[in-house]
């Protein structure tokens, strides 16, 4: 088909530019590539040397000063350390039942509270639109959250970062006006046929609307992953504390990672300190870098259409 095509017409089809939109010049193109790769470099530069740092002897870190930027002496000791000691895998579980099981617990309760507020003759539904407006300009506030979740029973549970961040109301409006955008004879018709309220959300307006739950389901996730604050308020048990936490202790709080300075473990010699937090930022990283590509074809119509629509 292209083939076909005269050069005038390839041309045009190759340039998508609006008519009115002054084609970029030169100097404008260098400008946007060099912005872009100096972005690019400064997000990939400090990822590759905490990898490498993860993977470096010794030697080769007391060697470079400190973090590594030439791979050499490449050594796998840190990760055998972290995760036969039992603190960082256990973390890295308790992370992902909270990520797992909150994730698919804030998707169903936004895309059944989207609905039901997208639906104009829902009961009570104005009232409850406004409800979750305000929740959304005024927050609930710090000591008041703390008193409800200790009340309920939820302190040193897991359930005490899974259910508080359930709903987010920015998530329900930008769902709900999506759901607003689909054509209402679509719905009509699916009601005629003798379509319940459940077999229209799950047979029409769900299989629509892939994009923006991938969206916000990406949301929750990363927010349910990155949970730190709520962790160090409700949870004291070292049992049940999330891999951020233990991050934190590492990186930060300059805590020694169990097993420095132990005898080797599996044949491996112990690892000196920074490989094993970079090896536990390496972990924190992988399941969002592992998630991302499978909805980056829906992320950025997804965005788009919530930033237009919400």
């Amino acid at each position: 088909m292209t083939a076909l095509l005269n050069p005038a017409a390839r041309a045009r089809r190759r340039n998508r530019r609006p008519a009115w939109e002054e084609p970029p010049t030169v100097a404008g193109q260098l400008a946007k590539g060099a912005v872009l790769t100096g972005v690019v470099l400064a997000v990939l530069i400090p990822v590759w040397s905490i990898l490498v740092t993860s993977f470096s002897s010794r030697q080769a870190i007391a060697d470079a000063g400190g973090m590594v930027f030439r791979p050499r002496d490449f050594d796998i000791s840190a990760y055998v350390l972290i995760f036969t000691r039992g603190e960082v895998s256990r973390a890295v579980w308790n992370s992902m039942f909270v990520t797992i099981v909150g994730t698919l617990l804030a998707l169903v309760c936004t895309v059944l509270a989207a609905y039901g507020l997208s639906r104009p003759g829902s009961l009570f539904h104005r009232p409850l639109l406004l409800f979750f407006l305000i929740t959304f300009l005024i927050g609930p506030g710090l000591i008041p959250s703390y008193v409800v979740v200790t009340s309920l029973g939820l302190k040193d549970s897991h359930w005490s970062l899974i259910l508080p961040a359930a709903v987010n109301a920015f998530n329900l409006i930008v769902v709900r006006q999506f759901f607003m955008g689909i054509p209402g004879e679509l719905v009509d018709s699916a009601r005629i046929d003798g379509a319940g309220e459940w077999r229209i959300l799950t047979r029409i307006v769900l299989p629509l609307s892939k994009a923006v739950v991938a969206v916000v389901g990406l949301f929750y996730a990363v927010g349910y992953w990155n949970m730190y604050f709520n962790a160090v308020l409700y949870l004291n048990n070292s049992e049940d504390h999330v891999v951020q936490q233990v991050l934190q202790a590492y990186i930060l709080a300059g805590q020694s990672p169990a097993g420095i300075g132990s005898p080797p473990a599996l044949g491996f010699q112990a690892p000196p300190s920074l490989a094993v937090k970079m090896a536990v930022v390496v972990v924190v990283l992988i399941p969002i870098v592992i998630v991302y590509p499978f909805i980056q074809r829906h992320f950025t119509k997804g965005v788009i259409t919530g930033a237009l629509k919400g």
